[in-house]
């Protein structure tokens, strides 16, 4: 417990760091919310002023700093000018949308990236580990934009995906597997976007781990004792590389989650990354901070379940 909590501690002043480097990149930034409404002739300047007052943007930092603390502390995140309402509900539900297109990802990537990143280890310096390194080489010299303007472009031209939104228009009117079918085939798009661009990193990772693991001395003693091929790599070998693979994975996520808010963009995935270049381009400040905050929360609980399953597995951590 005294390890894991370590790590939690570590993790909220992550939280609080990133939170004060944002207000001050914001505090920096040119211009604020109200600056178009400045240059309509038609509000009044007494308008303005009152806004700002209402607000709060003439406070000075540390002020307005404390009172998004308090409204971190009642869980409202702050309060959206644009919307004109508290940035949690805005927030969280773009993040449940976020958190379900990552997590979708993160599985099939590792569920593909094993397989055959052993395989590949298994066959080093053969043709099909050469092929592995070609197309994994191939993919990771991609862009994930080009990937997903790509994918997006095959969609528009085949209609064999839908190329927006989370589920189509009539989705309330369908029944229940239909309404599971809709989701799926809004959710593949963006997924598989993502996947492109994870799996050739992850497949080199675990590629690299099983080799350094199948040329040790237990794996060959292991091997003289007859144990089957397929046991030797998949409950021994693999088990003995789990490590650096488990640290990957608190990795992944912080790579996985930036690269989602882009493909939300590009393809009108309804997470946080339309709603954070939205607030963004608005100067939606307490909108901005709370999109940001949350997405490190999302990274930071990542790497906590990263955290939690090396200590579980590694014998080495728990007798430190």
């Amino acid at each position: 417990m005294r390890y894991l909590a370590r790590r939690f501690l570590h993790s909220i002043f992550l939280l609080f760091g990133v939170s004060v480097l944002t207000f001050l990149f914001l505090e920096l930034a040119p211009g604020n919310f109200l600056d178009e409404m400045r240059l309509n002739p038609q509000i009044s300047p007494e308008t303005v002023a009152a806004l700002r007052a209402q607000y709060g943007l003439e406070r000075p930092l540390l002020a307005r700093y404390a009172f998004w603390l308090k409204a971190v502390a009642h869980g409202e995140l702050g309060f959206s000018f644009a919307y004109n309402s508290p940035a949690a509900p805005l927030l969280w539900l773009r993040a449940r949308n976020t958190l379900l297109l990552t997590a979708s990802t993160s599985l099939l990537s590792w569920l593909a990236a094993i397989p055959l990143g052993v395989w590949a280890a298994a066959r080093k310096g053969r043709a099909a580990d050469h092929l592995t390194s070609v197309w994994t080489a191939g993919l990771l010299a991609v862009p994930d934009l080009l990937l997903a303007l790509a994918l997006l472009l095959l969609a528009v031209r085949t209609g064999w995906f839908p190329t927006g939104g989370m589920v189509s228009v009539n989705f309330d009117s369908l029944p229940f597997w239909g309404q599971v079918r809709d989701a799926a085939a809004h959710l593949a798009l963006p997924v598989l976007a993502l996947v492109l661009g994870t799996l050739p990193l992850l497949v080199r990772h675990v590629r690299a781990a099983m080799v350094e693991v199948l040329d040790s001395a237990f794996l060959r003693a292991a091997r003289g004792h007859g144990i089957p091929r397929r046991r030797l790599l998949f409950s021994y070998a693999l088990r003995a590389a789990a490590n650096p693979l488990i640290s990957l994975f608190g990795l992944s996520v912080a790579t996985l989650l930036s690269a989602s808010l882009l493909v939300e963009v590009v393809m009108s995935w309804p997470g946080l990354g339309p709603l954070l270049l939205e607030a963004i381009l608005a100067r939606d400040l307490y909108l901005v901070i709370g999109a940001v905050v949350l997405s490190t929360l999302l990274l930071v609980v990542g790497n906590l379940l990263a955290d939690a399953l090396l200590y579980w597995t590694d014998p080495r951590i728990r007798a430190r």
